[in-house]
This record gives C-alpha cells, structure tokens and sequence, in this order.
C-alpha cells in the first residue's frame, strides 16, 4: 500500500520561504512522477509541480522561478522549495502519485 505524508506547511509572511516535503512509503520515489498541487478555498485543484523518474521537473508558470520540486532516494522523500512567496500562494498543498495516490496535505498561509 502506497502513502504519502505531507509536511512543512504553516504560517508566512509575503517574500519568505517554506519547504514542504512528501515522505512516501510503499514505493520508491525515484521511479514514479511526482507531483505537487495546491488547491486554495474556491478554487479548483492545480498542478504545481512536477518531477520525472529521470529527475527532470516541470513548474505551473505561476511558480517558475520562485518554486524548486526534488526529492532525496535516500529518504524516499520529495520536496517543494517556495520562495518569495506570495497571498496568492495560499493553499492546501497535495503530494501525488500515479494512478491517484494523494496524501492528506499540508496547508500554507501567506499574510503579513
């Protein structure tokens, strides 16, 4: 049985940072796609970020540039670096894996 579990979400101020991060078990990471999505209240769910079992990554352009998808084999984890975070940020995040394996989420918060 594959899960993933989402941590790193929280409060923070417009510009700062936070890094999310997937731990997966029941699968190794660095053999599926993994994505990243947030879905903000209202809205529907987007697809932030993506990482490839060859490592190579895709970005929503509202994040590219400021947002770094990676993963750690070792840990069997994957990452979400957010910089110069903005309002418009504000979301539940999600981790995903094929065919339709969310985690539960991890909220962040964007406000001065």
């Amino acid at each position: 049985q594959v899960q993933l579990v989402e941590a790193g979400g929280g409060l923070v101020q417009p510009g700062g940072s936070l890094r999310l991060s997937c731990a997966a078990s029941g699968r190794r990471v660095s053999l599926y796609t993994m994505d990243w999505y947030r879905q903000a209240p209202g809205n529907e769910r987007e697809l932030v970020a993506r990482i490839f079992s060859d490592g190579s990554t895709s970005y929503a352009d509202s994040v590219k540039g400021r947002f770094t998808i990676s993963r750690d084999n070792a840990k069997n984890t994957v990452y979400l670096q957010m910089n110069s975070l903005k309002p418009d940020d504000t979301a539940v995040y999600h981790c995903k894996t094929a065919p339709s394996i969310w985690g539960q989420g991890t909220k962040v918060t964007v406000s001065s």
